[in-house]
């Protein structure tokens, strides 16, 4: 049913649409309705509830906003809407059924007036078409026909209007709830010329053109199936519906240059006409990116989770993580790095990149603090996206982006609760726009990372504690057992020495056991400054300290002690070297190193004590000609009480504990301290102190 018929809540007929009649025609009508008539004027009103509107006026002899909107009852064309009949008036000076209000009353017109009714293809009166001559007469049954046949042809007009407008009211409803659709739409007609397509396709398509047949190479630009194998014209999803294949959750997958890889599945069908003939074909596509990318994550951390729960080391995890990240969420390259703290750098673990990715991607060693990408997002302690690297103000240097060939990144801080242990930095191949439920992913990959860091820290730390147990029974019952021995030894012999003994051998006795007593002080007083420092008790106040004085004093208090001994100590020491410290601790652990290299050295060896800068960290180092140890006992010679078996076995006293209060030292300096390869017999002992406070 068109428009036309649409009535209103009194029974009245409800007035069409004001932008219904188009191009002027209800003023074409109201200039055919005079022309017939052979009278002055001619309008055309329409009924909306109890007024009149005006739609088309022909020779108007008041302003035409005076006849725009009247009130039914002040006008002739009430009376025909009441009636539904024609009426005619001779002389509208002396008529009493024009109105008191009409406005043919208010402006003193004289002249005849001769009115119709409007009326759809129901018989429903729509309006009032009407004649208006600007002097009396009488109208002849010619005048009433012809106006009967120009209210006709009026209504005819009219009544094509209406029924194109409630077409367009259809079809403009049936886009509208097209585009309200989250699927997109398209449709081709036979010939598989692209008919309609929704907003939501377009959405989908994104910057790309519309093809407008199918045949075109735009209709699959980009587009593969579900394993990547490039979709040919023929096989796309509306060209198989129109050759009458009815298809349920295809899947495809658009990768375009630039842009983020999207997956769709799509539903797609024949369009069968009444005469059963193939009509067209229409297509609904529905973006499953979305719920790939959520399977994506969900495999991608299993398979994080997989790579961390066997490996011994975050070194030799790094690279399955990475290739886990890479290989499932398709980023290009990914790299992981560890903090330095003592030399204000972080450490290329590992990295890795898409098989088949041909440009050359260059990874540095190390990145000071606040430089490059992984330093920044160090320094900054919190994620960093980069739309595009290859922009100005990146981090990235245009030289390795354009040799890389890589865009987007994206960079998340590893943590050990608020400490930074290191950075996951990853990268893609074209510009991206920042994802925060991919930065929610990547930075819950990190904290596995940083979890799994912290589960072997623990783990060492358990092992050291139970190493440490038993050394320190072994210290019991040997390093604390062989003085006390000597003290009750000697004590038991001064008690049942006689006078004379007392006197000869007294004095060489009270020496051992001051030697002794002095022996086990130094042992608990190590063990004492080792826990307060491993428990944080120990206060360690930073202030600027001169290392290369630090060090020169403590080479010269050793060689004053060896004077005369057949033993070299050379030094390399820059004039000055400002770094935070605490003068005493660090003395004490210099000391240490010194004193080690002097105590392992044979007759006619040599200590070398090196001190320089290198990045951000100052770099002592002190090396021997010495006994050595071996490669597997280097770590170990920093747990608490253990001794390198060649010392034991050449019976060379002490207790264990220098390189580990050292360690402790250093440690509470941010610094690092390491046994590392060196030439030749002896062994080599490096520290790094941080050169600004952490």
């Amino acid at each position: 049913m068109t428009g036309a018929s649409r009535s209103c809540a009194d029974g009245r007929p409800a007035v069409p649409a004001r932008n219904v009649l188009t191009s002027g025609a209800a003023d074409q009508v109201a200039a055919l309705i005079a022309r017939a008539a052979r009278s002055a004027c001619g309008l055309v009103h329409f009924i909306d509830g109890d007024r009149l509107l005006l739609y088309g006026g022909y020779g108007l002899r008041v302003p035409r906003e005076e006849l725009a909107d009247i009130p039914i009852g002040d006008t002739l064309g009430g009376i025909v809407v009441e009636t539904g009949e024609e009426l005619a008036v001779e002389d509208l000076t002396s008529d009493d059924r024009v109105p008191a209000g009409s406005p043919l009353r208010r402006y003193g017109l004289t002249g005849a007036y001769l009115g119709r009714p409007i009326r759809d293809e129901h018989g429903v009166i729509l309006g009032v078409c009407c004649a208006l001559d600007s002097k009396p007469r009488t109208w002849s049954a010619d005048d009433r026909a012809v106006v009967a046949d120009a209210a006709q042809v009026g209504t005819l007009l009219i009544t094509e209007q209406l029924a194109r407008h409630e077409v367009d009211r259809q079809r403009r409803f049936l886009d509208a709830v097209l585009d309200s659709l989250h699927d997109g739409v398209t449709a081709c007609d036979a010939d598989g010329r692209v008919v309609l397509v929704n907003a939501r396709m377009q959405q989908l398509w994104e910057a790309a053109r519309i093809p407008d047949e199918l045949d075109g190479d735009g209709a699959v630009a980009g587009l593969t199936d579900r394993d990547g194998k490039p979709i040919e014209p023929g096989d796309i999803s509306l060209y198989r519906a129109l050759r009458g294949e009815h298809l349920r959750g295809h899947e495809l997958v658009l990768s375009q240059p630039g842009c983020p890889t999207r997956h769709f599945v799509v539903d797609a069908q024949p369009i069968i006409g009444p005469d059963g003939v193939t009509a067209g074909a229409v297509q609904a596509v529905q973006d499953v990116t979305r719920r790939k990318r959520a399977e994506r994550f969900r495999t991608c951390e299993l398979n994080v989770i997989t790579a961390l729960a066997d490996a011994p080391s975050v070194e030799a995890a790094g690279p399955r993580v990475l290739e886990a990240i890479v290989g499932t969420l398709g980023w290009t390259h990914a790299e992981l790095w560890l903090v330095d703290d003592a030399a204000g750098v972080v450490r290329s673990v590992a990295h890795w990149h898409a098989p088949g990715w041909t440009a050359e991607i260059e990874v540095p060693a190390e990145l000071p603090y606040g430089t490059g990408l992984a330093g920044r997002a160090w320094q900054a302690g919190k994620p960093l996206w980069i739309r595009d690297v290859s922009l100005p103000q990146s981090l990235i240097s245009p030289e390795t982006a354009r040799e890389s060939q890589l865009h987007a990144a994206l960079a998340i801080p590893v943590r050990h609760g608020l400490e930074p242990l290191g950075v996951l930095s990853v990268f893609a191949g074209s510009a991206e726009s920042p994802d925060d439920e991919l930065v929610a992913l990547m930075s819950g990959i990190a904290a596995h990372i940083g979890q799994f860091v912290e589960r072997r820290m623990v783990e060492d730390l358990q092992r050291q504690l139970a190493r440490t147990r038993d050394e320190y029974l072994a210290l019991i019952g040997h390093e604390l057992r062989t003085p006390l021995t000597s003290i009750g030894a000697y004590t038991e012999l001064l008690r049942e020495a006689d006078p004379k003994t007392l006197v000869e051998d007294g004095p060489a006795m009270l020496e051992v056991i001051d030697r002794n007593t002095t022996r086990l002080r130094h042992i608990i007083g190590e063990l004492l400054e080792l826990s307060a420092l491993d428990t944080g008790h120990a206060a360690v106040q930073l202030a600027p300290v001169d290392l290369a004085e630090l060090v020169r004093e403590a080479v010269a208090a050793t060689r004053a002690a060896i004077e005369g001994e057949p033993l070299v100590i050379a030094e390399d020491l820059p004039d000055q070297l400002v770094a935070p410290g605490d003068r005493r601790r660090l003395r004490q652990v210099v000391d240490n190193l010194v004193g080690n290299a002097v105590k392992y050295s044979p007759d006619g060896g040599r200590v070398t004590v090196t001190l320089r800068t290198d990045g951000g960290a100052a770099e002592l180092s002190v090396s021997d000609t010495g006994i050595g140890v071996a490669p597997e006992e280097r770590e170990k010679m920093f747990t608490g009480l253990y001794r390198t078996s060649r010392a034991r076995d050449r019976a060379i006293p002490g207790s264990g504990l220098g390189l580990t209060l050292s360690r402790a030292v250093v440690q509470r300096h941010h610094g690092t301290i390491q046994l590392t390869e060196h030439d030749g017999p002896g062994t080599t002992v490096v520290v790094r102190l941080p050169l600004e406070t952490r």
